[in-house]
């Protein structure tokens, strides 16, 4: 009886584990390939937020926001990471696409800067994104316009494609799919996640953002409710989130963006959508911090101290591959 008792004892431990959530599986295969170009929030115009994304061991990237391109395809390239190809080479023919945030300068500045020598692509991003690179960026008085639409005369190399919240596309050239998601970043300006898809395994990217507490839009509330199910599943492989200031920052000087102090309060909201223990070791790229002074240093310190969800504290390195 008491066998029995102990057998009854070890399934309910067992399946009560499993719908509790067993945390981020490390021992799954990887499934993406993530070369940062750029890490920064501002400051060093040549390490600006920028990442490369694609399929483990495919050269067919997208490029998520894209504040430096060539500095960083420089460093990567110098570093081996692309085997036997120029910066080019990764500029024209690995890109595939570009998924802007937001059309702040320290996410499109290398975009715009590189645009004479690249090739012919589709940007996509929400509408507020577009409107800003349709008539404030390329445009003959800024710079030239290698869009497909806007002011004339018009030199079509890029595409705009605009992104519906919550719609999801699958992109040419790659095997990959993505779905768009708005962020507030310091109402009434937005910003955008992208949740990008291959297969079952997913990775959440989200642009500048400010806390649910601060922005009062319940938009980051949303973006976790799509985020939940994916973490208790198994599917999230990664998140990328920025933390820009360290806590000491005043709130009416946050700009929408977030501390380490407010990023843990938004994972407790996720971590309760979820499930207890899910988020266990669930990598959590931590983008855009802001380099003045020691900042940086006071960021990890601060994160490190207080992290509740034994989440897995990636502070991203500009031209140093990451897998997940």
């Amino acid at each position: 009886m008491k066998r029995m008792h102990r057998i009854f004892l070890f399934i309910t431990l067992v399946f009560s584990s499993f719908a509790e959530g067993q945390g981020y599986d490390r021992s799954q295969p990887v499934s993406f390939s993530v070369v940062p170009l750029g890490v920064k929030g501002g400051l060093d115009e040549s390490n600006l937020s920028a990442y490369m994304l694609a399929s483990a061991g495919s050269n067919e990237y997208i490029c998520l926001d894209a504040g430096t391109l060539y500095a960083g395809i420089h460093k990567a390239v110098d570093a081996g990471l692309f085997p036997g190809a120029t910066i080019s080479d990764v500029t024209r023919r690995y890109i595939k696409a570009y998924f802007i945030s937001h059309a702040h300068l320290d996410h499109v500045a290398g975009l715009i800067i590189n645009s004479p020598d690249d090739t012919a692509k589709t940007i996509y991003a929400m509408p507020y994104c577009l409107q800003v690179l349709k008539e404030k960026y390329f445009t003959w008085q800024s710079w030239a316009n290698f869009g497909d639409e806007g002011e004339k005369p018009i030199l079509k190399k890029y595409h705009y494609q605009e992104m519906a919240s919550g719609e999801e596309k699958n992109i040419d050239h790659t095997d990959l799919a993505v779905k768009a998601f708005p962020l507030s970043h310091g109402e009434p300006y937005q910003s955008t996640a992208y949740l990008v898809r291959k297969g079952l395994a997913s990775i959440l990217y989200l642009g500048d953002t400010g806390a649910d507490t601060i922005e009062h839009a319940g938009k980051l509330h949303r973006l976790w409710q799509e985020a939940g199910p994916l973490i208790k599943n198994g599917q999230l492989r990664a998140i990328f989130i920025e933390v820009s200031f360290p806590d000491e920052q005043p709130e009416k000087l946050l700009f929408g963006h977030l501390t380490p102090r407010l990023l843990m309060g938004e994972m407790k909201t996720l971590s309760m959508l979820a499930g207890p223990n899910a988020m266990r070791g669930l990598p959590l790229v931590i983008t855009h911090r802001k380099p003045s002074g020691d900042q940086e240093a006071r960021i990890r310190q601060e994160l490190e101290a207080n992290n509740p969800f034994q989440l897995r504290l990636v502070f991203p390195e500009q031209g140093v591959r990451l897998q997940f």
